[in-house]
């Protein structure tokens, strides 16, 4: 009997799990695909208070998220650090300056904001930010948000939660749910054997993100369920438009906002959009006509346009946003609600609706109060000061924990020494173990991804495609050609068979 049974491998699934395995309850997360294989991994990559949600009014949501930048900096150093935002504005702009320093005003002083630097004013006649744009835009305000490889993020805290106790099953999808004898019964398919395994819990958290809806209705079997918004944000990857290691916050004359954002070293991130998404979560592809607002929005700002052609890559992804009854996507809360039910003091079930990455471990935190109300205390509250694997160094550390790392294993040229500590922090000693020279990391699968990796991955990180691979445990899917791809696709079948041989005598 556990005590805990998780619905959901994204960042709020693995974030409760995490927390309540650390605290000595017993845990078991199913996610019927793959770790942050859904809203997760499609965000816009961003550690932040959330400055257009001041115009909503929605400011505990805003203090909280701010609050968390550093928290979260310090926890996973490795993959999350800071960056500063360069917000241009102009006469007759969306928003008048005078808005947006008020703005900027509470963004600096309600978080508790302490390594962070504070906002300033910049000449963009002079300074660097100002040369990719058009000259219009003179003036510019500066401030600090944090950068988070949203992928790894889940699968660090899927890591932990492992590590304390948890039993994590990835392309393991419920398929029912029912009350017995004052526990949950749930049904887990293994998708890729078609086994069905009974797990029996006390208590059930439904993290299923874009489908908690269709959980309730399909596994638990709750008639007429509406509690989510599913709002569609898009986002358009092109060749590096700037040198600059700072990124864009961009007003757009709808009074909607996209930003433009280094990423992964050689491209440019620009997103997201809202619109509401009234198909399969599964199914969520950018549209031609989000393609199209992308490319003009940040064209009205860059000296160079940016076309549909620029384009290397797109995701798309559906964020299931608590209906407030908002009339605009965009003006849909991303604040979170968790709701408890226990007909007649039968086995809970504690619902998630809505929530973002930032706010991911305060909700993880109010979801404990609410087991620990149903199953009794264990264990305190513990995440706020404590690491994510591999992110035991300072916060300001990672270009020394890179040199130490190239140090050890002089064999590493100075990009690849970087990548892994940014993927893998002080565990990426793990990864490279006894390696003396490269020969050792074994075959390679494009640049700079070796054999080494990959069986990490496999081993630790539940990887068990390529794309899992390529898409969130690295991003090296966008330098590997489809040949590459196809060949670790293959590599991986070889290997997880050999595994599997091994473990069946």
């Amino acid at each position: 009997m556990r005590d805990v049974f998780v619905i959901g491998g994204g960042i709020n699934g693995c974030g409760i799990a995490r927390d309540a395995a650390g605290r000595g309850y017993s845990v078991y997360l199913a996610e019927m695909n793959d770790l942050a294989s859904g809203t997760s991994s499609f965000s816009t990559k961003l550690i932040h208070g959330g400055l257009r949600y001041l115009e909503y009014y929605e400011f505990r949501l805003v203090r909280e998220s701010l609050m968390e930048r550093e928290v979260l900096w310090r926890s996973a150093p490795h993959i999350i650090w800071p960056m500063r935002f360069v917000l241009p504005y102009h006469k007759g702009g969306p928003r008048p300056a005078w808005l947006v320093r008020i703005g900027l005003f509470l963004y600096d002083h309600i978080g508790g904001r302490r390594l962070l630097p504070p906002t300033r004013t910049l000449d963009m006649r002079s300074d660097p930010a100002g040369k990719p744009l058009k000259p219009i835009f003179t003036k510019a305000f500066e401030y600090s948000d944090g950068w988070v490889n949203d992928a790894r993020l889940v699968v660090l805290n899927a890591r932990d939660a492992a590590d304390r106790g948890a039993t994590i099953r990835t392309r393991a999808k419920v398929v029912s749910a029912r009350r017995e004898d004052g526990a949950w019964t749930v049904g887990v398919e293994d998708l890729r054997t078609g086994a069905v395994e009974q797990v029996r819990a006390r208590l059930l958290v439904n993290a299923a993100g874009p489908w908690v809806d269709h959980v309730l209705a399909e596994a638990i079997g709750q008639n007429d369920v509406h509690n989510v918004r599913l709002v569609q944000g898009s986002h358009i990857v092109v060749r590096k438009k700037f040198d600059d290691p700072r990124a864009y916050f961009f007003q757009n004359n709808d009074g909607r906002i996209i930003f433009a954002i280094p990423y992964e070293d050689d491209f440019t991130l620009i997103g997201t959009t809202d619109r509401d998404y009234p198909g399969d979560p599964h199914e969520a592809k950018i549209s031609d006509a989000e393609t199209r607002y992308l490319c003009e929005a940040a064209s009205e700002y860059f000296s160079v346009p940016v076309t549909p052609q620029d384009i290397v890559w797109t995701y798309s992804g559906v964020r299931p946003l608590y209906d407030d009854g908002a009339s605009k996507a965009q003006e849909a809360t991303r604040d979170y609600v968790l709701k408890a039910e226990h007909p007649d003091g039968e086995a809970p079930v504690i619902n998630i609706f809505g929530g973002k990455i930032t706010t991911y471990r305060r909700l993880s935190e109010h979801m404990l109060e609410k087991i620990e109300h149903f199953l009794g205390r264990k264990g305190k509250p513990w995440t706020a000061a404590a690491q994510l694997p591999g992110g035991d160094f300072p916060a300001t550390g990672f270009d020394a924990q890179a040199a130490k790392l190239k140090a050890q294993y002089p064999f590493l040229d100075v990009g690849l020494a970087r990548r892994l500590t940014r993927l893998y922090g002080t565990r990426a000693a793990t990864l490279l173990g006894l390696a003396k020279s490269q020969a050792d990391l074994g075959r390679t699968f494009g640049p700079d991804l070796y054999e080494a990796e990959v069986r990490y991955l496999i081993d630790h990180e539940w990887a068990l495609t390529a794309d899992d691979v390529l898409w969130r445990r690295t991003k090296r899917g966008l330098t590997v050609s489809a040949v590459e791809a196809a060949a670790l696709e293959e590599y991986m079948k070889g290997h997880l068979s050999s595994l599997q041989n091994a473990a069946a005598e």
